[in-house]
């Protein structure tokens, strides 16, 4: 199976509207990065890990054919905001798309994006996105994988993280649980939220993105959600053996 970043950046994206830092101004494409989310694929399955504000450029750009699954991490604004494109997805396989999340999450959805669920009678027929809600507590079998969520914290709040077989996703989080370090013995690669160098209350520096995975000793990581202060070239310098900045468009096997 393969691994493709859609996005690689935080909520504002890089560039940053309204910044001319030397990032924001860079031509180097591994500095363009768009809203966090990755997408797993094979011959045989499509899996959308996040749905932000990007979405519909970032399938375009990657050129999604079709889609048979989403997992959800959080309900920000940047991870959540494209979900109405996700009807272009449902229309052409005219099929309901299970959209996985913490029950809390479902909740939200239901309540902020009514119009998806309250079309009882089908009237809109494929007009709006037709999404299964599946709240995740447990380890479940999605065509074929077996995925455990992983409860992470971020800032005051929280999201899910997930294992894949021996891959593990773990973006928007400033701390994990010893639960669910444990939960995470035998991953391989690791893609984890680093947001940048210096401290911030809701997300996970570089270093203490590595830190909290020492244990875990992965082949190798990936950090994403990395913000403006940070230089693709400049930076990986400054990255251990087998540690990596994620990019939009980076293609890995899993």
């Amino acid at each position: 199976m393969k691994l493709t970043f859609l996005g690689s950046g935080t909520s504002h994206g890089v560039p940053m509207i309204a910044c001319n830092c030397p990032v924001c101004k860079s031509t180097d494409s591994r500095d363009k990065r768009l809203r966090a989310s990755v997408w797993l694929h094979d011959e045989e399955r499509s899996i959308i890990i996040d749905v932000g504000p990007d979405f519909r450029q970032q399938v375009l750009r990657a050129g999604v054919p079709s889609l048979d699954a989403v997992l959800l991490t959080h309900t920000h604004a940047d991870h959540l905001n494209g979900i109405d494109d996700l009807r272009v997805y449902s229309k052409l396989s005219e099929h309901y798309i299970p959209f996985y999340a913490s029950e809390k999450d479902c909740q939200f959805i239901k309540a902020h994006f009514e119009y998806i669920f309250n079309d009882k009678d089908f009237s809109l027929k494929w007009g709006i996105p037709r999404l299964e809600l599946i709240a995740v507590k447990e380890r479940f079998q999605l065509l074929g994988l077996e995925i455990t969520p992983i409860p992470l914290v971020h800032g005051k709040g929280n999201c899910t993280g997930y294992k894949i077989g021996d891959f593990a996703y773990l973006t928007d989080c400033s701390a994990i649980p010893g639960t669910s370090l444990e939960a995470l013995r035998g991953v391989k690669t690791v893609v984890i939220d680093g947001l940048r160098w210096t401290p911030h209350p809701t997300h996970f520096t570089i270093d203490e993105a590595l830190e909290a995975i020492s244990t875990l000793n992965p082949d190798r990581v990936y950090i994403t959600h990395i913000c403006h202060n940070v230089s693709h070239q400049a930076d990986s310098a400054r990255l251990p053996k087998d540690v990596y900045f994620a990019y939009d468009g980076l293609e890995i096997e899993l």
